[in-house]
């Protein structure tokens, strides 16, 4: 009997497993984290190997752990990073360079050069995206350009490009599968969201050869099978989309108007737009949600997308960087022992500033210490950052998208913190909701995966389960929080242009 789906979810600093039944319950989990590479200032990289290793590691994991036979499994579904870029050899399948992260500003420079030639409105119209060093596309142009060999070895057609999600399927696989789904193709800037297709142009003047580009699928249909040496058996790979587009969907936010947040390394917050793929004019992303396959209607379902490129990793680096603290955990009982935060303002742009403001020269800022200011107004305020970056983005998306936005869906290891949620839910001035399964991006690819191949019949059928936990309700007035806004908004302005050379 195949009543199980395995979800992959490879994240930016941890990968994760996840084995789900028919009733979409958890039935095992295991996560191992992996080294994040920092060989500049506002370099980020990943080994590939690590990547895989983790990732194949946790699957083997929860399959022992729950005690099933792996033919168990109806299928895979993989879920990702996004604009993680890797380059590897389409014969040995070896890596030629680090992973390029998300997160890195390498390429901020070429950006600038490409935005000063008129190219970002281009970019713009045709993939919804801004012109920045967050996407793959620039990067990518990287690597052949500083690669020994690289871009000899790609026009002969030997080498591979693929963002995370299409790096994990040609290991599945064994190399037999070279795909990624509409929601990972819609960032890496290189593709065109309202043709469904990669752009030849944009393609062009980044020197990008066509031949290293994976074959882009819908998101819930069948790509292949893995090696049964592997986990033991040829399972379906049937389900791949973006982590964040996978949590909207594990969030079954399935009509426009649902916006979900996603408090991981980063905030993501995404708000279905339908059919439409409305255009932003103050930052926001226009992206590709998903695309049901060959079994279901396949219409393509968009979205707006906001950013913030540092959450989780302020509170990280809160443990790793000052020792302030030992374990995450611990953030919320020393924010919560203070009223407020004292007048401190803690921008953590470490990597620059996403939307609404995309400056990549951003850095790091903390603002209004004096003498008597804690560890308690320090870890406040690293809190607040997150739910201030947050508002930004929501208050903008509802403007650009003209739909009232009811309420918001949380998700993400954050999401656990109730200080965080209340103060999250008092800042937008409307409901949080935080559902019982919080591991939503990886439920959003099981889903995919199990629609594909018949354990879940419709998306109705997965609304239906989604249940709540705990809904804050806003508790400051409009005036308050004016106020603190323009607080925070005040902060933002000491940030910005730091590093920005001369």
């Amino acid at each position: 009997m195949k009543d199980l789906v395995l979800a992959l979810d490879q994240g930016t600093t941890s990968s994760r497993a996840i084995l789900f039944d028919a009733a979409g319950s958890q039935l095992a989990v295991d996560q191992q984290e992996f080294p994040q590479l920092y060989p500049r200032p506002g370099w980020v990289e990943h080994d590939p190997e690590a990547i895989w290793s983790s990732q194949i590691g946790t699957a083997r994991s929860v399959i022992a752990r729950a005690g099933v036979a792996p033919g168990r499994l109806a299928a895979i579904g993989v879920t990702n990073q996004r604009e993680t870029t890797l380059l590897w050899d389409r014969r040995t399948g070896a890596p030629l360079y680090n992973a390029i992260v998300w997160q890195c500003r390498r390429t901020a420079p070429l950006c600038d050069q490409l935005k000063a030639e008129g190219f970002d409105s281009l970019v713009r119209e045709r993939t919804g995206l801004v012109l920045d060093a967050y996407f793959s596309g620039t990067k990518l142009a990287w690597l052949l350009d500083n690669v020994p060999q690289a871009r000899a070895r790609a026009e002969r057609g030997e080498l591979a490009f693929g963002t995370v999600d299409t790096y994990l399927i040609w290991r599945l696989t064994g190399g037999r599968a070279h795909v990624t789904d509409v929601s990972n193709a819609s960032r890496t800037m290189l593709f065109d969201i309202h043709k469904l297709a990669w752009d030849d142009d944009i393609l062009a003047r980044l020197g990008i050869p066509r031949s290293l580009l994976p074959q882009v699928r819908a998101s819930s249909e069948i790509y292949g099978e893995t090696d049964p040496a592997l986990l033991g058996a040829a399972i379906p790979i049937a389900g791949d989309a973006g982590d964040q587009q996978a949590a909207l969907f594990g969030q079954a936010c399935f009509q426009p108007g649902m916006a979900k947040n996603t408090y991981g390394t980063g905030c993501f917050l995404l708000l279905n737009t339908g059919s439409e793929a409305v255009p932003s004019k103050q930052g926001l992303l226009t992206t590709v949600g998903w695309q049901q396959g060959p079994n279901a209607p396949g219409e393509t379902t968009y979205c707006l997308e906001g950013s913030v490129f540092i959450a989780g990793a302020a509170i990280q680096w809160l443990r790793d960087g000052l020792h302030l603290i030992s374990a995450s955990a611990e953030i919320e009982p020393l924010a919560a022992a203070v009223p407020d935060s004292g007048g401190v303002a803690f921008v953590p742009a470490f990597v620059g500033l996403g939307a609404p403001y995309w400056d990549p020269y951003a850095r790091g800022t903390i603002v209004g210490l004096t003498r008597g200011s804690t560890a308690g107004h320090l870890a406040r305020a690293a809190l607040e950052s997150i739910a201030f970056q947050s508002t930004d983005v929501l208050e903008v998306m509802a403007s650009e998208s003209g739909r009232a936005i009811e309420s918001l869906r949380v998700d993400g290891g954050a999401a656990r913190n109730d200080l965080l949620m209340q103060f999250q839910a008092d800042m937008l001035g409307r409901p949080v909701q935080r559902p019982v399964v919080t591991e939503t991006t990886a439920l959003g690819a099981a889903y995919l995966a199990g629609l594909a191949t018949g354990l879940w019949q419709s998306p109705g059928q997965i609304a239906s389960s989604w249940k709540l936990d705990r809904e804050y309700l806003p508790r400051f007035s409009q005036d308050e929080r004016a106020v603190r806004l323009a607080f925070w908004h005040r902060a933002v302005e000491r940030s910005r242009q730091w590093a920005s050379e001369g």
